[in-house]
């Protein structure tokens, strides 16, 4: 998103099951993400909230929707991706393959991979399902859906669960939402002893 909008912005990683107590003074949350801004310092904590006032903040391009009922579709689908595909896939998959491994917590449950690849099933249908009928998820531009969906895609995506030739109408939205220059950061990011598949950082696979 700040990207979108053309914001600057100073990324740090924050291993935020630490719980650094300077962190927590930040967001007692103790979670990710948290904007601070350079000028005021400000600071705000949870996605939505952030998306929400860069959107208000610096309207053009606007990413939450020109009429309310563009407003509330985008919402639903943030929510959708951000807490149901968070929960269902996301979340699993990067607990059994990536944090499990990290933090040396054993071995990975097959039965919570299984399990997760199998919601994806049905999210991958969803995508498919909004894909084949309008432009974008949401309507007909991109929106803070679009980013928010390709954001939880690339990171399955990254682990190499997505069978993409079955999912024709998803690959083709996801292909025009990772070729945008705002994306393209994110598929330069690596995990330390995590590699990729050949095809994860091709705009055009």
């Amino acid at each position: 998103m700040l990207g979108e909008k053309g914001i600057e912005v100073n990324l740090k990683s924050e291993l935020y099951w630490e719980r650094r107590e300077e962190f927590l003074r930040l967001n007692p949350a103790g979670d990710v993400p948290v904007l601070v801004e350079k000028e005021s310092g400000a600071v705000m904590a949870d996605a939505t909230a952030i998306a929400e006032y860069l959107d208000e903040s610096h309207p053009e391009p606007p990413l939450m929707g020109a009429t309310l009922l563009e407003g509330a579709e985008i919402r639903r689908l943030v929510a959708w991706f951000d807490k149901k595909f968070e929960k269902e896939v996301t979340s699993l998959l990067t607990s059994e393959k990536v944090m499990k491994r990290f933090l040396k917590m054993g071995e990975p449950s097959s039965k919570n991979i299984r399990c997760a690849l199998q919601n994806l099933k049905s999210h991958m249908a969803y995508i498919s399902y909004l894909a084949e009928r309008r432009n974008y998820l949401a309507g007909n531009r991109i929106s803070l859906a679009d980013l928010t969906a390709a954001a939880h895609i690339s990171v399955v995506d990254y682990l190499g669960d997505i069978n993409w030739e079955q999912w024709p109408e998803a690959k083709n939205w996801y292909v025009r939402v990772k070729s945008r220059p705002s994306f393209r950061p994110l598929l330069a990011d690596r995990i330390g002893g995590l590699t990729p598949p050949l095809h994860y950082s091709k705009l055009d696979f």
